[in-house]
């Protein structure tokens, strides 16, 4: 059994590429006419969830590897602005899962780059507390994998059947 994971970047590392394989799969499973579905006025459509998780994903990246690093130094918007900007202009299923990949590829080498040490230091989140960069990327990770559960119950709605399930079930 070969051990991939050294260090505990590596593991997080790791940890982020299952989950964003998991909502690459999710949105590969969904065909192109259910980026518009949504299951109530309240909710997101399926395009704007994906796009929520690359906007997350790159304010993650970027805020997380700088040295100056705070998530209060601005507003969330702000920070949208910053780090996603253009992400509105993924909007077909391809795009959207180029998107993923690439965004993900760039925020993990830009992670690689600060380096274990760095991202032991502590950075301030959202809610004004102080915590290792580390720990804050373990939070995105588990809000990714939150939207992907969301993609799951989409397909369900759209009646088909989630990709994990398939996985699970050997299909």
């Amino acid at each position: 059994m070969k051990t991939r994971s050294t260090t505990l970047l590596d593991e997080a590392l790791e940890a982020w590429a299952y989950t964003r394989g998991g909502v690459i799969a999710e949105v590969k499973n969904l065909p192109e006419s259910a980026l518009d579905f949504k299951p109530t006025d309240a909710s997101r459509t399926t395009r704007e969830l994906v796009q929520h998780i690359i906007e997350s994903g790159l304010m993650m990246a970027g805020e997380l590897t700088r040295p100056d690093g705070d998530f209060q130094r601005q507003s969330y918007p702000e920070f949208l602005a910053q780090y996603a900007r253009d992400v509105t202009r993924h909007r077909t299923k391809a795009g959207l899962v180029e998107a993923l990949k690439r965004t993900h590829a760039d925020g993990a080498r830009r992670m690689v780059a600060a380096g274990e040490v760095g991202m032991l230091q502590r950075i301030r989140q959202f809610n004004g507390e102080a915590a290792t960069r580390l720990s804050w990327m373990q939070h995105g990770i588990a809000h990714e994998e939150y939207h992907r559960g969301q993609l799951a119950v989409y397909a369900r709605l759209v009646g088909r059947v989630p990709a994990l399930t398939k996985l699970i079930q050997g299909g």
